[in-house]
């Protein structure tokens, strides 16, 4: 991507250490990414900053279920947020009987709520009588989020990446965004460069995470008029290979790479060259590369400010 002016509340802080650091304690509230005046977050800017400073930001898979807590759910999102601050929340997109647009993960809602029954042949008003289960099974007082709730809530707040469960169309899901006035305070995942390419031609200001094994796909992107500054590299959650991560840099494109379960070397994505690694557990990802990043205070903080 190529550096650009930030707007509203994201700015580039300088990579030579010649600005004071941000500094953050991971085990308290801190302030939100963004100010909820932001309509116009500049994430390709952002994500050119933790690439060219050599940083490394969190991705919170199915936003941050911890004991105690649901995933997809808007407390969970609250409670990652205020131990992990500067943390994407991945979450996922699935549609009802009637429509409607919510976060869940399964075909069915039987592992995550107190009801039964294919979320397909559910309709909303039928969903949100059901509670959502912690991790016990244990049902708690929320219920499914709709996206429209999701996105009004993490206005000012954070960055949803946006995981379109199979069967739910992208023109739905880039028509409530829109409507949302969230494009740029979202990024889409796809799992293709047809997918990819499919996407940006319906939502050119999109941000995407698609699935990269080779730089040499970025040529194909680009045959199919995708600009490569709206592109993030989603390159598996095996081993992190730094030569991959190295070509894609050479052709000025990030990298997100998965690290899931306990028990994790995160700071190896980062030294592989990732800008944003997801994880299940955004606190210990989060410490780890605060202790790892080598500059004073969690580094991704510095490519990140609040206005006002």
């Amino acid at each position: 991507m190529k550096r650009a002016l930030l707007t509203a509340a994201l700015a580039l802080a300088a990579c030579d250490g010649g600005q004071e650091s941000a500094q953050v304690e991971v085990e308290r509230q801190e302030p939100p990414l963004f100010t909820r005046q932001s309509a116009a977050v500049d994430l390709p800017a952002y994500f050119d900053c933790l690439r060219e400073c050599g940083l490394t930001a969190v991705s919170a898979h199915r936003g941050g279920p911890a004991a105690g807590f649901a995933e997809n759910a808007i407390p969970t999102f609250e409670n990652t947020l205020r131990v992990a601050p500067l943390t994407f929340l991945e979450v996922d997109v699935a549609q009802t009987a009637d429509g409607a647009l919510v976060l869940m993960h399964d075909d069915r809602v039987e592992r995550t709520t107190t009801g039964s029954g294919a979320l397909g042949a559910l309709n909303l008003a039928q969903l949100q009588t059901f509670r959502l289960e912690d991790e016990r099974g244990r049902a708690l007082s929320a219920s499914v989020p709709t996206l429209r709730e999701a996105l009004a809530w993490a206005d000012g707040r954070t960055v949803l990446e946006l995981d379109i469960k199979r069967g739910v169309a992208y023109e739905d899901v880039i028509a409530e965004v829109e409507d949302a006035d969230a494009m740029r305070r979202v990024v889409f995942i796809t799992y293709s460069g047809n997918a990819a390419a499919r996407l940006a031609r319906l939502a050119p200001e999109a941000m995407i995470y698609t699935s990269i094994s080779s730089a040499r796909e970025l040529d194909v992107l680009e045959r199919n008029g995708v600009d490569l500054d709206h592109i993030v590299a989603w390159t598996g959650s095996g081993a992190p290979s730094r030569g991959l991560a190295e070509a894609l840099a050479a052709r000025g494109v990030e990298v997100r790479f998965g690290m899931f379960g306990d028990e994790r070397d995160y700071a190896n994505a980062a030294r592989a060259g990732a800008q944003i690694v997801a994880v299940d557990r955004a606190f210990e990802a989060v410490r780890a590369l605060d202790a790892a990043d080598g500059v004073d205070g969690y580094g991704a903080l510095q490519c990140a400010a609040n206005e006002g």
